[in-house]
């Protein structure tokens, strides 16, 4: 088998509490990422979806404790010196962050903020590295790049500069590229443009994707697994084209059943059931088990462990069984 370029190992992160106590946000992501493959990673907010893939980069908040492992090439991250972490960030990964104009420093130019690190960490001349930030803006479709290197963030639209975002992505050259949420706050047909920049990227340099997303439409359309968080445990994972019929938990299901449906606009909306719990919330059975239709005594007592359903893998007590079949 192809050995995962990133690898989530029965990943726990916990955060300080008050009076010294600690408080868990995720409970336990077991995932992994072939090279050249598009992972969606979905789930309610406060799931721990970002928190998830920041781990990735080393960038947990202060007083972060992680248990378990995360491995980019078979290297463990947390195990990373800064030397080491630093490389990681320059070249092995790069994140497009949810909202850009929180990442870039409004009162530098875009040029500034795609050229830093071309300068100072690759050790370009200011006009080679100029020459490369048109490129790269050329690359992610932003028209007149060259003027638009002389703007501000400020001058630029949400769309625009999430597109600027990417070629920052870009620029480093990496192998995996984190989209967190990248086309939230955009209109509908941005979102399509922005979507499509990130895929032709990913096919022109090979990349794998982590896409982070609250939309499973979205997620199964641009990707080739879908996996499912819920209160930072992860509860499903199996193939995008397999999604609609083939789900196996029951909170995937419920996602699923809450969705649109284009062919009745007038239709009512069917919600989830039930209040969302954040990981530090919930108890020793299944953080679902509140809300869940088929919930057991066992399920609200023992946390299930993720085992294999079909093609894909369910931490469920009592899977689902594919359309179709009876269990």
């Amino acid at each position: 088998m192809t050995t995962p370029l990133l690898e989530f190992d029965a990943l726990r992160v916990t955060l300080p509490g008050p009076h010294g106590t600690r408080r868990t946000v995720l409970h336990r992501v077991d995932l992994a990422l072939a090279p050249g493959s598009a992972v969606g990673l979905v789930g309610e907010s406060g799931s721990g979806k970002s928190l998830t893939a920041r781990s990735v980069l080393g960038l947990l908040p202060p007083g972060a404790a992680l248990t378990g492992d995360v491995r980019f090439d078979g290297a463990s991250v947390p195990a990373m010196r800064p030397p080491e972490l630093r490389a990681l960030r320059r070249g092995g990964a790069a994140m497009v962050f949810q909202d850009p104009r929180a990442h870039i420093n409004p009162l530098r130019t875009v040029g500034d903020f795609l050229t830093e690190a071309l300068t100072a960490v690759r050790g370009l001349t200011r006009a080679a590295a100029d020459a490369r930030a048109t490129a790269l803006l050329d690359e992610v479709h932003v028209a007149d790049a060259a003027r638009r290197l002389r703007q501000r963030p400020a001058e630029l639209s949400g769309g625009l500069l999430q597109r600027v975002m990417i070629a920052a992505a870009l620029a480093a050259e990496p192998r995996l590229l984190l989209a967190d949420e990248p086309t939230t706050a955009l209109d509908v047909t941005t979102q399509a443009e922005v979507m499509a920049v990130i895929d032709e990227a990913r096919e022109r340099h090979g990349l794998t994707l982590l896409f982070i997303t609250h939309d499973l439409a979205l997620a199964a359309a641009v990707c080739d697994r879908v996996a499912v968080l819920y209160a930072g445990t992860l509860a499903e994972e199996l193939p995008a084209a397999r999604l609609a019929g083939r789900a196996a938990h029951p909170y995937t299901r419920a996602l699923l059943a809450a969705r649109p449906d284009p062919t009745a606009p007038d239709a009512r909306l069917r919600a989830v059931e039930g209040r969302p719990l954040a990981a530090s919330e919930t108890g020793p059975g299944c953080p679902f088990a509140p809300r869940c239709a088929h919930a057991t005594a066992v399920c609200r007592t023992d946390r299930p462990e993720p085992r294999p359903h079909g093609d894909g893998r369910a931490a469920c007590h009592h899977p689902v069984p594919p359309e179709g079949s009876t269990r």
